[in-house]
């Protein structure tokens, strides 16, 4: 009798505000970022095989379907690390966009590990579970916990936010393609200072942490990314989109990540979904309406 397929949605997730503090000795760089997860998924079957072969299909948006999906590479080093010696099937269906700093591929990496660690009664402590995130990537770490998050180093420390409104979100993904590499390539000089540094990254924290005390709480002055000016100085279509979504009613826009999507935030479902039917034929990209996340969804099985 084979064992049941397990059905996940994987979300992706927006920076909301990603500040670069400094580049560090290993190529990385030091941010500081509040990370949401919203309700744009994809979807993920997995089975447990008893022989020890990572086989995935895709369908949906093209991802490779191959070893080299990130995927795959989560199953192979849980199995690694733990010694277990199974394999499992993955069918992903693809409706996170690729390359466009949504984190789709890292949601996807997650599930698979959360899973498999919750499949066979969690051989994997969290903090275990969460090393061999990062070394898959340095969004993973943070599809593990799933909620809106305060994330520091390169994305491994993360403090969840408690308190974090129900915004909804309309994500716009423009028809340009932006190597990652590329964007962070093109950052200037590290700090020569590690002091400067490391006092500049205690100010944006505390910036952070005084603006979400504030009662009523408004995003527009958290919404900053670093990145965007590299990014958008070289497709100006990422200020239009950002001027056609305030102009529209967004409570402010942003580029997520390295790009290219967009996302304006809204206060309720009705006027997000007002604003996306105005932008329909607007041909600034393919439109999406999420909700955003405060928690897991859980696992079906």
């Amino acid at each position: 009798m084979p064992e049941p397929w397990i059905h996940v949605s994987t979300p992706a997730k927006l920076n909301v505000r990603l500040k670069v503090m400094g580049r560090r000795p290993d190529g990385y760089h030091d941010l500081m970022s509040i990370m949401v997860p919203v309700g744009l998924y994809d979807r993920m079957d997995l089975r447990v095989t008893p022989h020890n072969g990572i086989k995935i299909s895709c369908r949906g948006l093209p991802a490779p379907a191959d070893e080299t999906n990130l995927a795959c590479r989560a199953a192979r080093a849980f199995f690694s690390k733990t010694g277990i010696d199974h394999g499992v099937l993955i069918e992903l269906t693809k409706n996170i966009p690729v390359a466009a700093g949504l984190g789709g591929g890292s949601s996807d990496a997650a599930c698979v590990l959360k899973v498999l660690n919750q499949y066979y009664s969690s051989p994997l402590p969290a903090m275990e579970l969460a090393n061999l995130a990062l070394g898959l990537g340095a969004d993973v770490p943070f599809f593990l916990e799933e909620r809106p998050c305060i994330a520091r180093g390169i994305g491994e420390i993360l403090e969840p936010i408690l308190n974090w409104p129900e915004f909804w979100y309309i994500i716009v993904m423009p028809p340009v393609q932006v190597p990652t590499s590329w964007v962070y390539g093109s950052l200037n000089a590290p700090l020569s200072d590690r002091s400067s540094e490391l006092e500049l990254t205690n100010e944006a924290y505390q910036y952070i942490i005084e603006h979400l005390k504030k009662d009523p709480f408004i995003i527009g002055p958290l919404l900053d990314n670093d990145l965007e000016r590299i990014t958008a100085g070289r497709f100006p279509l990422i200020v239009r989109i950002k001027t056609v979504l305030t102009e529209a009613g967004a409570e402010g826009a942003l580029m997520s990540g390295s790009g290219p999507s967009v996302f304006g935030v809204f206060q309720s479902r009705e006027k997000a979904l007002q604003v996306q039917a105005a932008l329909a034929d607007s041909g600034l990209g393919e439109l999406f309406l999420a909700k955003g996340l405060t928690g897991s969804p859980g696992f079906d099985i």
